[in-house]
């Protein structure tokens, strides 16, 4: 990626709505240029959609959490089915399988804490396969909505 791609990039992850028209004259490029570099990201998987950004209060999901979890035996199977099973509940945002003390992080957001209480007693402490779990209430979260490309490591 040179200096344009790192530039439309940021641009389209301030606004993914910006018509190819407008981003070409923020980039000072003709639209032809502009739609061909889009085109060559979103083909080399750098740009893999467009997203709206939700206000998670606006479809009742007031109450965020991180659940740590650890699963057994830990093997292939029992990861792989447990991350996608986990991944189809409503209430889960995200799955994250790690290495560590803990084998999953979930992402779960529902309407209120009683809510949350009866998904891990309902949804998780049933699981034969899941050997702990901690649960984490998220107050309050950041996170950067515009990424730039870091430096290459040094050698």
């Amino acid at each position: 990626m040179d200096e344009l791609d790192s530039e439309i990039i940021r641009l389209l992850q301030s606004d993914a709505r910006l018509s190819n028209r407008e981003l070409a004259r923020r980039l000072g490029v003709a639209p032809s240029t502009c739609l061909e570099r889009v085109r060559t990201l979103t083909r080399r998987g750098v740009i893999r959609g467009y997203h709206a950004e939700i206000d998670m209060n606006a479809l009742n999901r007031g109450v965020q959490a991180l659940v740590s979890v650890q699963v057994r035996p830990l093997n292939r199977s029992v990861i792989v089915e447990f991350k996608d099973s986990v991944a189809r509940l409503p209430e889960v945002l995200s799955v994250f399988v790690l290495a560590g003390g803990d084998d999953f992080v979930l992402h779960v957001a529902v309407q209120n804490l009683d809510l949350l209480h009866a998904f891990l007693l309902d949804r998780l402490s049933k699981r034969k396969e899941i050997a702990g779990f901690r649960t984490s209430v998220i107050f309050e979260s950041t996170h950067n909505t515009v990424l730039g490309c870091l430096p290459a490591p040094e050698k």
